[in-house]
């Protein structure tokens, strides 16, 4: 296992991937939005290139050096597979990205938009990495993981840099886990300035039963966020990172994770996936409830949903 990345590390990632990305927006939702007493920051990173932001993660490795000629390949359950594709583009690297079938039509559309070269096949995230991995091994083509690897994780760690620099009063966030390398970065970022929160779907909790039984462990996958929030097991960076520096892990119903999906589109008229509803529905829900006085920040992360699917 490579060692994790450091606070230094996410600093340096932010200073490679700043003519690349998009610096995202806070807005306050005001006293009284989502049923809250008050109001909270919402950091939108679905406006972040690709719709989420793991363009963060992508653009870092890819300037990080060391490209083959194969180019990169990625393993994907939409999102992480359009932001590859976005940045190989931008940097005129070659790419191959696998998705399994219950990836949505969006994220689908948005790969094959970019010009990567799209596979798809298997049920679960597990089976297209399988796919992936084959295909590495045969061509040489440079892996870019999703979640676990350090490069990805301090590209992702920047969206906490920018976020305090922007709301700096900040005392604790929310943060929606997939296989975890969103988080891992931010915290490394916040550790010791913010509490950090990590909220999971209670049918795809991979963070949360590792922090449980102390290892990364296999979690079953069944639900509504699980294309984008769908790992079945956590990296071992993201556990030594989420381990010391995760204050809280909590989990929330599918029901509640699409009532906050569509309160985001009917008071700010946000338009995102069900996985980046899921910190919010930690609040909507009543699991999480602020002191008297806390200021929370909800990092919303992905808007590759299509419209009709928010309208049904």
């Amino acid at each position: 296992m490579s060692p994790p990345p450091t606070r230094d590390d996410v600093a340096k990632a932010a200073a490679r991937i700043t003519d690349h990305v998009r610096r995202t927006p806070v807005i306050e939702s005001g006293a009284g939005s989502f049923g809250l007493d008050a109001s909270i920051c919402l950091k939108l990173e679905q406006l972040q290139h690709s719709g989420s932001f793991k363009a963060r993660g992508a653009f870092n490795t890819l300037l990080s050096g060391g490209v083959p000629t194969a180019g990169v390949a990625a393993a994907s359950g939409g999102n992480h597979g359009a932001a590859v594709a976005y940045a190989a583009r931008a940097l005129g690297i070659p790419a191959d990205i696998f998705v399994p079938e219950t990836s949505s039509p969006a994220k689908i559309a948005r790969i094959r938009s970019y010009g990567a070269t799209l596979h798809i096949g298997g049920a679960r995230y597990a089976d297209a990495a399988e796919a992936c991995a084959r295909h590495r091994a045969e061509t040489g083509a440079m892996d870019i993981h999703a979640y676990d690897a350090p490069g990805t994780i301090a590209g992702q760690g920047t969206v906490a840099l920018e976020w305090l620099e922007q709301t700096p009063d900040l005392d604790t966030v929310l943060i929606a886990v997939g296989g975890g390398g969103l988080i891992s970065g931010c915290a490394l970022w916040l550790s010791g300035k913010v509490k950090v929160v990590a909220v999971e779907p209670e049918g795809s909790c991979a963070l949360h039963a590792a922090l449980e039984a102390g290892t990364p462990v296999d979690v079953p996958v069944e639900s509504l966020a699980a294309d984008s929030l769908g790992a079945r097991r956590c990296g071992d960076l993201v556990h030594t990172i989420c381990s010391t520096h995760v204050a809280e892990s909590l989990l929330v119903a599918d029901a509640a994770i699409a009532e906050a999906q569509t309160r985001l589109w009917r008071e700010l008229q946000q338009a995102v996936e069900p996985g980046a509803a899921t910190a919010l529905a930690a609040l909507t829900s009543g699991v999480y409830r602020p002191a008297p006085g806390e200021r929370v920040g909800v990092l919303v992360c992905g808007g590759n949903v299509a419209l009709d699917t928010i309208a049904a």
